[in-house]
């Protein structure tokens, strides 16, 4: 998939319909709920809230739902989100790693084996496919917010392991341990980033032909159609 298989690569190049949109503010609010309960209500103390603020902002999500996701952090006392992850294999034998955040783990396993089951997949154990990936910190921002010489400059500075430009944004790799270390240094210079994640990044990609593509992306898309899904990796490269 686009940049290193993350889903999102895709999503940001598709646009968002306003379904799509509905999908997205959903994920987006249950991250930034689960990062208020875990941890401080102020973003200022609590990095994992920063960033998933500034990536319902870079999204367009209005203030209002944002405060609500804050808030229902404190309201649904008995709701608790459990963050599970699911290794498999997928149409051609893509290695697929599926993150959820879920508050019924039964109804998510039985929903995710189901859709790979469906595709002409399996669901595997953990590290089954998650031996084919590295777990990386990337900060993404948006190249309307710094030119490339000046992103560099100023990742390698904050202690980034690379720093490189894709087609609509600056992407910006470090150790999973530096992350917010790496972050706050960016933010001295930068207001608005599109996202600040944990990847799994693939040693290896297969290739995957023209003709395979339909089948591939409409699996990717039912997974992401789940509502406990919240982020998906694989090691497909579509050739164009």
């Amino acid at each position: 998939m686009a940049g290193h298989s993350h889903w999102a690569g895709i999503k940001h190049k598709k646009g968002k319909a306003d379904k799509q949109r509905s999908k997205i503010f959903s994920k987006l609010s249950k991250e930034i709920t689960v990062a208020a309960k875990l941890g401080d209500k102020d973003p200022v103390m609590n990095p994992r809230l920063r960033s998933a603020i500034q990536a319902a902002r870079s999204a367009n999500m209005p203030k209002d739902n944002i405060e609500r996701a804050i808030d229902k952090s404190s309201i649904n006392n008995d709701l608790n989100f459990e963050s599970l992850r699911y290794e498999g294999f997928g149409p051609d034998k893509v290695a697929v790693i599926v993150e959820t955040l879920t508050e019924n783990k039964n109804r998510t396993a039985s929903n995710i084996r189901t859709i790979f089951q469906k595709a002409g997949g399996s669901l595997g154990t953990q590290g089954s496919a998650s031996h084919n990936f590295t777990q990386l910190g990337i900060i993404k921002v948006d190249k309307s917010e710094i030119n490339e010489e000046e992103i560099f400059e100023l990742a390698i500075e904050a202690g980034a392991q690379e720093c490189k430009s894709e087609d609509l944004y600056h992407e910006i790799q470090c150790t999973v341990n530096d992350i917010y270390n790496v972050k706050k240094e960016l933010e001295k210079k930068i207001c608005n980033f599109i996202s600040t994640e944990i990847e799994w990044i693939p040693f290896n990609s297969v290739q995957i032909p023209k003709e395979r593509t339909d089948d591939l992306v409409n699996f990717f898309e039912t997974l992401e159609e789940d509502d406990d899904v919240q982020n998906i990796y694989s090691n497909a490269k579509f050739l164009k």
